[in-house]
């Protein structure tokens, strides 16, 4: 495959060094860095307070903002095209620094009135992979269709709107925080006709060093056919960290059947042992918040929501986020779902798992086949007006 390499841009002043961006840094959130606060009558640091991350808007900070992007200002090119069985870099940038928000968008998935040629399909959105590499390691710690990342994993585009991860009328975002000493963010095309057009917006914050206990992002995508009571785990790690929060979307082989969310999460912190879980819950959609196979339907709320439910097609897609509830492991975690009914059936599913931990690491579950990306019983027939 052809591996094309584009250099993300950015116009910078001077970074700035870690103290100083430990002090005014109000843009990372509180638990990519935790135990760090300022002290605004003296500037010093104070590890005894929590780290203040919700700073007044007005308030002055010493902080230097760069921006990744795809636009060419000498051809004039938003976006790279990336070919049926091409891979490229959206972004190589070898110094420190703290994504703040990332922003894409891509076409495939809808008619293009400007291209009316073009093949429509939206698996496209799964097979556009995201990867992202930090400090100049050779496996990235982020890999996932485009689609599961930012939190559908049924071949549709559904707008629906929370604090770290959305769908927003077209575009892609995120804004969980994404420390880094180098980044690479890469994206491969495993569609074997359309050639999308790649948009990628990724705000930043520079650094002369990042603080030592900065974690980095990671996200591991799963994915799979399940019997009915064996576990769903959506990570396997080991290491220090804490887990953020998932998005999972699953659908049963038999039509006007949910009963796989009778499976309530099992976790397991700092240990081998399967037997005994350090803790459990009581049902699939009680984890993400919800009741009763989420009797009222689609909702999408700042940390949990269910953007897309179809009781008739056994077809849901739901997300939760975990802040002052962020699940914290000195060893290794594993997090899995698991059906107590001896008579759950059939199901696939597909997830993301979000966590930051000490350093960069691999990923425990590799994609699957470009064949099996998509593997659904069903999809829904779904479009999309090319001009609004």
């Amino acid at each position: 495959m052809k591996n094309k390499k584009r250099k993300g841009k950015s116009k910078l002043g001077k970074p700035i060094g870690r103290r100083e961006a430990l002090f005014t840094a109000g843009s990372l959130a509180t638990f990519a860095i935790p135990g760090y606060s300022s002290s605004m009558s003296s500037g010093v640091l104070d590890k005894k307070q929590p780290f203040l991350n919700n700073s007044a808007l007005y308030t002055i900070k010493n902080q230097v903002s760069g921006q990744f992007d795809t636009f060419d200002l000498e051809t004039k090119v938003k976006a790279p095209s990336v070919k049926p069985g091409e891979k490229i870099d959206l972004v190589n940038y070898d110094k420190p620094g703290i994504i703040t928000r990332l922003w894409t968008t891509f076409h495939g998935w809808f008619f293009t009135s400007w291209s009316p040629e073009s093949p429509v399909d939206p698996t496209i959105l799964k097979k556009l992979i995201l990867r992202i590499y930090w400090d100049g390691n050779d496996y990235p710690s982020v890999e996932a269709p485009m689609g599961d990342f930012f939190g559908i994993g049924h071949c549709e585009y559904k707008h629906y709107l929370s604090k770290y991860l959305g769908m927003s009328s077209g575009g892609f975002y995120s804004y969980f925080p994404m420390p880094f000493e180098k980044i690479r963010i890469e994206v491969e095309n495993f569609h074997e006709d359309i050639t999308p057009s790649v948009f990628l917006g990724a705000n930043y914050t520079a650094l002369d060093e990042l603080p030592e206990d900065a974690g980095r992002f990671h996200c591991q995508y799963n994915s799979g056919t399940n019997p009915g009571q064996k576990p769903m785990t959506i990570l396997r790690t080991s290491g220090i960290g804490h887990f953020v929060g998932c998005c999972i979307s699953m659908q049963a082989e038999q039509m006007n059947y949910l009963g796989y969310l009778e499976s309530p999460e099992y976790f397991y912190i700092d240990t081998d042992d399967k037997t005994s879980p350090t803790f459990t819950g009581t049902g699939l959609e009680d984890y993400f918040n919800g009741g009763w196979y989420f009797r009222d339907g689609e909702f999408n709320g700042a940390l949990h929501g269910v953007p897309l439910k179809d009781p008739l097609r056994s077809m849901i897609s739901m997300y939760r986020f975990h802040e002052a509830d962020a699940v914290y492991f000195k060893k290794n975690l594993e997090i899995a779902f698991i059906n107590p009914k001896d008579y759950a059936k059939e199901f696939k599913f597909s997830s993301t798992a979000y966590w930051y931990q000490s350093e960069a690491t691999k990923l425990h579950f590799k994609l699957p086949v470009k064949e099996k990306l998509v593997d659904w019983y069903r999809m829904r027939d779904t479009d999309h007006q090319s001009i609004p």
